[in-house]
C-alpha cells in the first residue's frame, strides 16, 4: 500500500491519500480524541503524539497537528496508522455510524433561500475545500447572514478569513442577493 500526502493551505494540517475509499458519503470530524471513539481509524491516528484532530473525506485522511510539534516527527507514524489500519480490515466507521451530509436542517420562510445556499455551497465550494483536505458546511441563515462550520484543513487555517470574506462570501452575494454576510461558527 503506497499513501500519498499533500500540504493543505493550513500548515498545521497534512492531507493523506490512502489510494482508496476512506467513507463512501458524507465527511466525519473529530475535532479531539475524546470524540474518536466510533473510529477506529481516528482513534489509531490520535494514537500518534502531537495528533490534535482528525477527518475524513471520501478518499482522503486530514490529520491536524499540535503548535510546536514537527511533521518529520509525526508523519511517518501516521502514515505506519493508517497503512495498518487499512491492512487490518477494520472499518473506518463502527457499527452503523452514518457520515454526515454535514449541513444543518433549516425550516421555515428562508427554506427557499437556504436551499439555494446549500446548492451553491455543494456544486461549488465543497469541491474545492476537499481538495484542500477540508469540508465547509451550513450552519444557519439569520437576516441576511450565512453562519459556516469550517472542518478538517479548514478549520483553523491561516487563510480561511480570506476564502470566506472573498471567496465563498462573494460567491453568494452574487447569486442570492438576500446573503449580505458570510460568519464562521465553531460548533
Amino acid at each position: 500500500m503506497f499513501i500519498q500526502t499533500e500540504s493543505t493551505p493550513n500548515p498545521a494540517t497534512l492531507k493523506f491519500l490512502p489510494g482508496q475509499t476512506v467513507l463512501e458519503a458524507g465527511t466525519a470530524d473529530f475535532p479531539n480524541a475524546e470524540s474518536s471513539d466510533k473510529s477506529p481509524l481516528a482513534t489509531r491516528i490520535f494514537a500518534v503524539d502531537g495528533v490534535t484532530g482528525v477527518f475524513f473525506g471520501n478518499d482522503f485522511v486530514t490529520v491536524t497537528k499540535a503548535e510546536g510539534v514537527d511533521w518529520d516527527h509525526i508523519k511517518p507514524a501516521i502514515l505506519g496508522a493508517v497503512m495498518e489500519h487499512f491492512q487490518s480490515g477494520q472499518p473506518v466507521m463502527d457499527g452503523n455510524q452514518s457520515t454526515a451530509s454535514g449541513h444543518a436542517e433549516h425550516t421555515g420562510e428562508d427554506a427557499e433561500i437556504v436551499g439555494q445556499i446549500k446548492e451553491l455551497l455543494d456544486s461549488r465550494v465543497r469541491p474545492a475545500v476537499a481538495q484542500d483536505g477540508g469540508d465547509i458546511t451550513f450552519h444557519g441563515f439569520e437576516h441576511g447572514v450565512v453562519y459556516l462550520h469550517m472542518q478538517g484543513a479548514c478549520a483553523g487555517c491561516p487563510s480561511s478569513t480570506l476564502t470566506l470574506k472573498m471567496g465563498i462570501e462573494n460567491l453568494l452575494r452574487h447569486y442570492i442577493p438576500e446573503v449580505t454576510e458570510v460568519r464562521p461558527v465553531a460548533v
